[in-house]
């Protein structure tokens, strides 16, 4: 049998049909190769991209300025190619934003930038290396603290990304045994499990994920847990429902007949079965896990500083909304808009190539 006229194959035809769907993968995909180049890419590849210039603060995006360097650092290790990658490099120099520059002899006259409409007195420094000035341009302006905003962005997106996809993995563990054991055993067992479900299910998701940050502490790694552990109720009722469906099928029966054990006739006879939805209601989730730690961040309960991070940015500088830096938290704001936009046509797009629009599935 062709791949095309495979089950797998069908689907992928009928995901590619939906535009903006496929759009959405797309897009999914090129942020995600962007995060995982990540410090390969950034214009500061120091970590974090935290090199601060106080004198450039709010520069609108496309400024380019001259810079030059002051003195070395002797005692900074070069890190290899993949360290360098996942955590950057720190900085062996370190420079000034400048205005005029001239060499006489062994020394360096330059005039240091302290804002567009001043001009300061003229400095002295030793000479270096020929290569000692440089220039830069920053794409999309920089922060309050001097530092480049694209930088900082593109870093962002391995937080956003990675806490999107391990609360995913962690609601997905939660609400899929949970799920299917209530929905096969019925009973008491689904009743208490079912409690425990509208439980969880009552609270705020936002103030859920503030109660277990303040149990486990402020930090990166805790916000994987936050946010997993307040995502997976969907989950769970979506497999409860589906489990309770197909256990009185015949190939379910059949596996009961044959003396399978209850783990085996669930793990490779039921559950391969509703595949399709749990993708979907995963990829919802997954919107609604970057929109929960972006919320933390900029509640200061998410990445902590220097970690960019969308939400902390636009923490940083929404006051800048209604003066002539708006980009400043307009930037992470869009990027967090279409990155979540992207996840939910990425939900409808599954949604409608598994053909599960008659099930309770929620996107």
């Amino acid at each position: 049998m062709e791949q095309h006229d495979s089950p797998s194959g069908k689907i992928w035809k009928r995901f590619k049909k939906n535009k903006m769907a496929f759009g959405g993968l797309l897009f999914i995909l090129l942020m995600s190769i962007m995060g995982i180049l990540g410090y390969l890419i950034t214009p500061d590849k120091t970590p974090y991209a935290n090199t601060m210039h106080l004198q450039l603060s709010n520069k609108k995006p496309g400024r380019t300025f001259d810079f030059l360097i002051i003195s070395k650092k002797d005692n900074i290790k070069k890190v290899n190619f993949l360290e360098r990658m996942l955590f950057g490099q720190e900085s062996d120099f370190k420079s000034i934003p400048i205005t005029s520059y001239r060499t006489e002899g062994n020394k360096v006259y330059v005039r240091e930038y302290i804002g567009d409409d001043e001009q300061a007195e003229e400095s002295v420094y030793p000479f270096i290396s020929s290569d000692q000035q440089y220039r830069q341009t920053f794409w999309l302006g920089t922060d309050t603290y001097g530092r480049d905003l694209l930088s900082r962005l593109i870093i962002g997106i391995r937080v956003s990304l990675s806490v999107g996809l391990m609360a995913v993995l962690i609601s997905l563990f939660i609400g899929v045994c949970l799920g299917a054991l209530a929905g096969y055993f019925g009973g008491k067992t689904d009743a208490a499990i079912s409690w425990f479900m509208n439980v969880i299910w009552s609270l705020p998701s936002l103030l859920l994920v503030i109660a277990i940050s303040f149990a486990l502490g402020k930090g990166f790694w805790q916000i994987f847990i936050a946010v997993g552990l307040s995502t997976w109720v969907d989950v769970a009722r979506l497999v409860r429902g589906q489990v309770m469906a197909l256990k009185e099928v015949e190939f379910v029966e059949a596996s009961k007949a044959l003396g399978f054990s209850t783990s085996r006739t669930i793990i490779k006879h039921i559950l391969p079965n509703i595949a399709g939805p749990i993708l979907v209601v995963a990829s919802a989730n997954f919107a609604s896990a970057i929109l929960l730690e972006t919320g933390l961040s900029f509640l200061g309960f998410g990445a902590q500083p220097p970690m960019p991070s969308w939400g902390s940015m636009i923490k940083e500088h929404y006051g800048y909304i209604i003066m002539d830096a708006a980009y400043l938290a307009l930037f992470p704001g869009l990027a967090i808009m279409l990155t979540v936009y992207a996840f939910n046509l990425l939900a409808i797009g599954l949604r409608d190539a598994f053909d599960v629009k008659s099930q309770n599935i929620s996107v």
